[in-house]
């Protein structure tokens, strides 16, 4: 295993400005590699698809490469890859592919752990069809989300849990296969929202129980868009509303108008850098994926520990992200002090760690934050003890 932070760092031209950037579970910095995959496939020669021309058949390789490479990240099939603008408008849509059926006495369970994005449209689509919303709680006083939590709200009424792998406000990551395994069991579908989940954690679908998953290259290197995945099978029997010329092959159905091929060769390039994390990892790109994924949460755990052993130190610090399993991500609160005001404090250093809800809106409220939720860290490939002790740094003169 070989983790070179030094030479990772060089990939990221963003980094020359010589911020710290923990803003990392809003949106990662991107590699060079990726801005120069998405100019090449833009400049083409770039058509429609097809296989006439160099320019067809250069959209072509843009669209099989990236159900390919999120294949191999997601150890799922190509044909249930499914590209989006937005992990959220994919959760949008599904839920109202999958609602269409629904009436009253149907149930659907959504967690308040979630982002709302994996909450509000599946609470809508209860609400215009009738059918129930069943809440499941996380323990505020510890972050977790207990199996049983969601399995006590199972019943055979259940269409489908949302829940999510990793929670992008306090890093908790429950136990999804042990919540899949107590849905399939009546019949449920899981839907997971492994936005964050992604970013640290290297997926493999069968193993969560995940039904249909989601993700957002954005999060983890690449362009700005959403990515679905399902097995074929599965999503053979969703019927979206769509268009009467386009396409009603899998996975094809459900991207709607035509795919921005440059992003996709974006998110292939992404995928690529992921796979080359471990500078002396071989064999597939899966494996690569693999021994590259288990370097980075090395790498991210020995930082992780430093900054909470500083923290700790820290007088006037709670620590909402206090869950045993949880990614690299740390919500922050201050006696006597907004958080908004220590993000500008931490700014003027050229430290970026926003402060919000981030969309986490229900978690917030849970913790108490109401909707001004905390000062949000995350750790990112990047991430070096340089950056770490700057924080720390900062801290100590925002709060004293």
């Amino acid at each position: 295993m070989a983790y070179d932070v030094s030479r990772i760092r060089s990939m990221f031209p963003a980094l020359e400005t010589g911020w710290a950037q923990f803003d990392g579970p809003g949106g990662t910095q991107t590699p060079r590699a990726v801005g120069e995959a998405i100019a090449a496939t833009l400049t083409g020669p770039l058509s429609n698809r097809g296989t006439t021309s160099p320019s067809e058949q250069h959209a072509e390789d843009a669209v099989a490469g990236f159900r390919l490479a999120m294949a191999d990240l997601l150890d799922a099939h190509p044909r249930g890859i499914v590209h989006g603008r937005s992990a959220t408008q994919l959760v949008y849509d599904f839920s109202r592919h999958l609602s269409r059926d629904w009436g009253p006495g149907d149930e659907v369970v959504v967690t308040r752990l979630d982002h709302d994005s994996n909450v509000r449209p599946w609470v809508q689509a209860a609400e215009r069809t009738g059918a129930t919303v069943r809440w499941a709680d996380f323990d505020p006083a510890t972050a977790e989300l207990p199996v049983a939590a969601v399995t006590s709200l199972l019943s055979e009424r259940t269409r489908v849990v949302a829940v999510t792998a990793a929670s992008n406000l306090l890093g908790t990551m429950p136990d999804v296969a042990a919540i899949a395994e107590a849905a399939h069991a009546v019949g449920a579908l899981v839907f997971v929202d492994g936005v964050h989940f992604t970013a640290h954690e290297l997926p493999a679908l069968g193993a969560l129980g995940a039904d249909l998953f989601t993700c957002s290259p954005y999060k983890f290197l690449g362009p700005h868009c959403g990515v679905l995945a399902g097995d074929p099978a599965l999503l053979e029997t969703i019927r979206p509303d769509k268009l009467a010329p386009s396409t009603n092959v899998v996975p094809e159905r459900f991207e709607f108008g035509t795919l921005p091929y440059e992003l996709l060769a974006g998110v292939t390039a992404a995928v690529d850098v992921l796979a080359g994390l471990d500078g002396v990892a071989s064999g597939s790109r899966r494996d690569r994926l693999d021994a590259s994924y288990r370097a980075l949460h090395a790498h991210e755990s020995s930082l992780l520990a430093d900054l909470e052993a500083a923290l700790a130190d820290l007088a006037g610090v709670t620590v909402h992200s206090r869950a045993a399993r949880r990614t690299p991500t740390l919500l922050l609160t201050f006696d006597g002090r907004e958080a908004a005001d220590v993000t500008a404090a931490l700014a003027s250093r050229r430290i970026l760690a926003p402060s919000d809800n981030f969309y986490a809106l229900e978690a917030s409220r849970r913790l108490g934050l109401g909707d001004a939720g905390g000062l949000r860290v995350g750790l990112a490939p990047y991430t070096d003890t340089d950056d770490v002790d700057r924080l720390i740094d900062g801290l100590k003169e925002a709060i004293a």
